[in-house]
């Protein structure tokens, strides 16, 4: 039988009875849950492949397991959109269901920059470890689900709390290049995740029912059948938010509620087209959305952050799921230049900052440029893919200015320090500003947009 007709663990009737909503709303409603879900099955994109799919090179071991990246990413890895080319990663998935869990981390050098960011299943940043919150001290810190109330354990510098019981760390530790790597793999391997009752040295609570995660179809989850994932999904995140209340009332009329399954066959014609219609709305918005957002202010955040701003949740994971708070880091960037025309490798431009618009950051900053429309890395002949101040021998002016080149072709020896590789075809930049001061937050900086180089 179809994993998503038997969406959870509830035996409810798979026959979907939305009586009474007529095909109009049944649209409305499809529409918005579809952006509302969109963050989220693609959220669970990464959990299936990272915990359930052994066969993914992604598979992290399942849950309760670090996997960690010691070389930076490059062309080969397609794993997710606009990676991050300056920090490894190190992924874990933890569920919170039977216990908390403790993350112990060490004393990091107070010259590198090291995050751990939280995300729940509704993609919220809802916790950090690292530099900037927490310091470069050793220490251990718990998260613990929604359904725990118990009191903070003795050795535990905070605890954190989640809204959903599958939750989600992207560590990050600063990599100065190739010849950094044993450091960093060091320092890595001084991670640990810990079941509280193992931290404590005690009895662990009673295993919970085992869930049967259906299986990741990305054409599927695309179309009406989103339904039956957000339908799993949600049985991970009770008790509903008070803020969601209403919503989730409304969503009913569709079929979607916490592990109520959900078979599109049983959908007479005109409930389905209504669906579908009604996802094929959320597509086109969202799409709008995303095209006229260039820069990450605002798209990532906690619950406080957001709001009920779903479509800028639905935007930030289509742009790049896993982004960072802004007071974590910022992303600005762009897909044309200063004419406003689509960025092309066969065009040659030049990026120049005076000194007083060079990107302040408190930590590091660095440019990368991603193909379109896959959002990858590209590969070159001098396995440069992005750019910054960390950047060896890079070149300023005299006067403290920066001309970075970005082409496809080499602009010549003489500037090679400062080329940024480009494909021939479109493509985008994305720059990212660890610890951003405050200029960047308030809006008083802006970044240099590029310029054409002979004429265009």
């Amino acid at each position: 039988m179809d994993a998503l007709a038997v969406a959870g663990m509830s035996s409810v009737n798979a026959q979907q009875e939305p009586g009474g909503v007529t095909p109009q709303e049944t649209e409305a409603i499809a529409k918005d849950a579809f952006i509302y879900a969109y963050p989220m099955l693609f959220n669970y994109k990464t959990l299936y492949q990272q915990t359930q799919d052994r066969s993914n090179k992604a598979y992290v071991g399942g849950f309760g397991k670090f996997r960690h990246y010691s070389q930076l990413y490059g062309p080969e890895n397609k794993e997710i959109v606009t990676p991050n080319n300056d920090t490894p990663y190190s992924w874990a998935w933890l569920d919170l269901r039977r216990e908390p869990w403790v993350l112990t981390v060490p004393q990091v050098p107070d010259d590198r920059y090291y995050v751990f960011q939280w995300i729940d299943l509704f993609t919220y940043n809802f916790a950090y470890v690292g530099s900037r919150a927490t310091g470069n001290g050793a220490g251990h810190y718990m998260l613990a689900g929604p359904n725990w109330n118990g009191q903070t354990p003795p050795g535990i510098g905070k605890v954190f709390k989640s809204e959903t019981d599958l939750i989600l760390t992207l560590g990050r530790t600063a990599l100065n290049g190739p010849s950094d790597v044993s450091h960093v793999v060091r320092i890595q391997n001084q991670y640990k995740l810990t079941p509280l009752s193992s931290f404590e040295h005690t009895t662990p609570p009673p295993a919970v029912e085992n869930a049967s995660f259906p299986a990741w179809d990305e054409a599927k989850a695309t179309s009406v059948d989103f339904i039956g994932y957000l339908n799993f999904m949600l049985q991970f995140t009770q008790p509903t938010n008070p803020s969601e209340t209403e919503q989730m009332q409304r969503f009913a009329k569709i079929g979607i509620a916490p592990g109520k399954p959900f078979d599109v066959t049983k959908l007479d014609p005109a409930t389905r087209d209504a669906l579908e219609r009604g996802v094929a709305d959320g597509k086109q918005a969202l799409a709008a959305a995303e095209k006229s957002t260039t820069n990450s202010f605002g798209l990532f955040g906690s619950r406080d952050d957001l709001k009920s701003d779903y479509m800028t949740r639905a935007v930030a994971a289509g742009m790049g799921i896993y982004g960072n708070t802004k007071q974590e880091a910022v992303y600005v960037g762009y897909r044309v230049d200063a004419d406003k025309q689509q960025l092309v490798g066969a065009q040659p431009y030049v990026l120049h900052f005076d000194k007083k618009d060079l990107p302040p950051a408190k930590f590091f900053w660095s440019m990368t440029l991603y193909d379109l429309p896959g959002r990858h890395l590209v590969a070159n002949p001098i396995d440069r893919y992005s750019i910054g101040d960390r950047t060896k021998h890079l070149k300023y002016g005299a006067d403290g200015s920066l001309d970075l080149y970005v082409q496809h072709e080499s602009p010549g020896k003489e500037k090679e320090t400062n080329w940024l590789p480009a494909p021939t075809g479109a493509y985008t930049l994305i720059m990212r500003i660890y610890g951003p001061n405050a200029e960047v937050l308030d809006g008083t900086w802006h970044l240099v947009k590029p310029t054409k180089v002979g004429g265009g």
